[in-house]
C-alpha cells in the first residue's frame, strides 16, 4: 500500500489510504513519547552505573544530552509535519533520500528498539524481584524479563486505545515516581549540598575528569530518546502536522525536568558514595528506598516503578511493531505479506507486533552469555538508536542542501540548516563516545562489543539488501522531497 501525496509534496495517512484508526489525541501522543524515554526507567536503571563511573556530577550528563537531542527533536518534527507516516525514521527516510537509505536508516532503528525493549524489561527484573520478596539473579531476571515482554504485547493486542491509556497511566506512574518519591527524598533523607555535583569523590583519578565524565554520560544519553515514538504513530493522531511536533518538543522538556530532577534527589540521598564507586554497594536505588520508605513504602514505590517500566515496553513494541508493519507495507523485507496483516477489530499489526516481543525475549535469553548483559544491551540500544537518528538528520541536511524546503505545519524558517548541522554535530560525538571502547583490561572482542555488535547489524543489512533487492520493490514515494531533481 502507497500513500498518497498532498498536492505541496507531503505524504498524507489519510483516512481512505491508512488501516490505522485516528484514535490518539495530543495527551495520549505525548504520553506514547514520554513514557517511551521514560525519566524514572532510564534514571533507576543507569544511577549506580553511571555514579560509581563518573561520581555525583554525571548528572550534568543530562543537561548535556538534553541539548543535543532537543536540536535532533526540531528537526524531526520538522520532517513529520511534511511526511506523517507511521514508521518514523524509515519513512521520513526514504521521502528525503530515497530507497536504500530508508531501507538500512529502518534496519538499524529495528534492532535498536527491539534491543531497548530488552534492555528496559531486563532493567525491570531486579525491581521485581524486591517487590515479590525473592532473591534478584541472571536466571530470575531473564524470566522477569520474558514476562514483562509478554504482558506489554497483550496490552499492545488491545488496540489504539489501549495503547492510548497505557501511555497516559504510565505518565502518571512517571511522574508519582518522579515527582512524588523525589519530594520525600528531599524532605526526609537528604544527606548532602548541591556542592556534591561538583565533586568527583576521586573518580578521575589523578588525570582529568572529562573522560570519565563521558564514560559516564550513558545515562543521559540513554534518556533522550522516545520523542520520535509521538511520530511513529502518524497514522493514528489527528492533525499530526501540530500535534507530533509539539508533543516531541514537550517530551524533552517535562521528560527531562523530570529526569534530571529524580537523578538529583536521589544523589542528595546517597549516604555514601565512595561504596558506590567501590562496588560495596552496587544497588544504590534500592537501598535508598528502602532506607527512606522502609519496607512497606519501598514496596510501594516499587510497584510503582514497574508500571512505569511497563508502560515504557508497551510504548516501545508499539514503535517497533510499526515500524516493521510499514517496511512490511512496502514490502521491503522478508514475510511481508505475514507482517503487513491488520487485525480489523483492533486496528493493530498483531504479526509485526509479535516479532517485537518474541525477539527481544530471544535476546534476553541469550544475554545469560554475558556477565555485564545489562551495560552491553544498553550500550548498543543506544548506538543503534542514535545512528538511526542521525541518519535521518543527515538525510534532511543534504535535502536541504539540494534545495528542500519544507512545507509542513511545522517549520524552523531561517533556522532550520543551523539546527539541522548543530544536531549531526551531537549525533556525531554521542555515537563515537558511545562505541569508544573504555575497558583496555578486558579481552578485545568484550572490549569493542559494542561497536563490534553495530557492525555485524549493518553488514547483516548489506548483505540482505544487496542479495534479495527489497528496498527496491516498493512504489511508495521516495526521493522526493526536493521536486524536479
Amino acid at each position: 500500500m502507497t500513500v498518497p501525496a498532498t498536492p505541496d509534496g507531503a505524504a498524507s495517512a489519510d483516512e481512505s489510504a491508512s488501516e490505522f484508526r485516528k484514535d490518539m489525541g495530543p495527551w495520549a501522543n505525548f504520553a506514547l513519547g514520554f513514557t517511551y524515554l521514560s525519566p524514572v526507567v532510564s534514571t533507576y536503571t543507569l544511577f549506580g552505573t553511571a555514579l560509581a563511573s563518573g561520581g555525583p556530577p554525571m548528572i550534568w550528563a543530562f543537561v548535556m544530552a538534553g541539548c543535543g537531542q532537543f536540536l535532533v527533536a526540531l528537526v524531526f518534527g520538522e520532517v513529520v509535519a511534511q511526511y506523517p507516516v507511521a514508521g518514523g525514521v524509515y519513512p521520513w527516510a526514504r521521502r528525503l533520500w530515497g530507497k536504500r537509505w530508508a531501507w538500512m536508516t529502518g534496519w538499524i532503528y529495528l534492532w535498536a528498539l527491539l534491543v531497548t525493549i530488552t534492555s528496559v524489561a531486563y532493567g525491570a527484573g531486579p525491581y521485581i524481584a524486591m517487590l515479590l520478596g525473592f532473591r534478584p539473579t541472571v536466571h530470575t531476571t531473564v524470566l522477569c524479563t520474558v514476562a514483562l515482554i509478554v504482558i506489554a504485547v497483550l496490552i499492545n493486542y488491545a488496540g489504539t486505545k489501549a495503547l492510548s491509556w497505557a501511555a497516559l497511566i504510565g505518565f502518571g506512574a512517571e511522574l508519582i515516581g518522579a515527582l512524588v518519591v523525589g519530594i520525600i527524598l528531599l524532605v526526609t533523607h537528604r544527606f548532602h549540598g548541591l556542592g556534591v555535583l561538583f565533586d568527583d569523590y576521586g573518580t578521575a583519578g589523578d588525570g582529568s575528569y572529562l573522560p570519565v565524565f563521558l564514560g559516564a554520560a550513558i545515562i543521559g544519553f540513554y534518556q533522550y530518546y522516545g520523542f520520535e515514538a509521538c511520530g511513529d504513530v502518524a497514522e493514528e493522531v489527528k492533525h499530526p502536522g501540530t500535534v507530533i511536533p509539539k508533543a516531541m518538543r514537550r517530551t524533552i522538556y517535562v521528560g527531562g525536568a523530570a529526569a534530571t530532577f529524580t537523578c538529583l534527589t536521589l544523589l542528595l540521598a546517597v549516604t555514601d558514595y565512595r561504596a558506590v564507586i567501590s562496588g560495596d554497594d552496587p544497588d544504590p536505588v534500592v537501598r535508598i528506598l528502602f532506607d527512606a520508605l522502609g519496607e512497606a513504602g519501598a514496596r510501594i514505590v516499587m510497584g510503582v516503578v514497574l508500571i512505569s517500566f511497563l508502560s515504557c515496553t508497551i510504548s516501545l513494541q508499539a514503535a517497533a511493531g510499526r515500524l516493521i508493519y510499514s517496511y512490511a507495507r512496502d514490502e521491503m523485507i522478508i514475510g511481508h505479506r505475514l507482517l503487513r496483516r491488520f487485525s480489523p477489530s483492533r486496528a493493530v499489526p498483531q504479526y509485526a507486533l509479535l516479532v517485537s516481543a518474541v525477539v527481544p525475549a530471544l535476546i534476553a535469553v541469550g544475554s545469560l552469555i554475558s556477565a555485564d548483559a545489562l551495560t552491553k544491551i544498553v550500550s548498543f540500544a543506544i548506538l543503534g538508536i542514535y545512528t538511526a537518528f542521525q541518519m535521518v538528520v543527515l538525510a534532511a541536511l543534504r535535502a536541504r542542501l539540494k534545495g528542500w524546503r519544507p512545507s509542513g505545519e511545522y517549520r524552523l524558517g531561517r533556522w532550520g540548516l543551523l539546527v539541522n548541522a548543530g544536531a549531526l554535530a551531537y549525533g556525531i560525538f554521542a555515537i563515537v563516545n558511545i562505541a569508544w571502547p573504555r575497558t583496555p583490561e578486558a579481552a578485545w572482542f568484550d572490549n569493542w562489543i559494542v561497536l563490534l555488535s553495530g557492525g555485524v547489524v549493518v553488514a547483516v543489512g548489506l548483505l540482505y539488501m544487496v542479495t534479495t533487492h527489497h528496498y527496491g520493490r516498493s512504489d511508495a514515494p521516495a526521493d522526493d522531497a526536493v521536486p524536479n531533481q
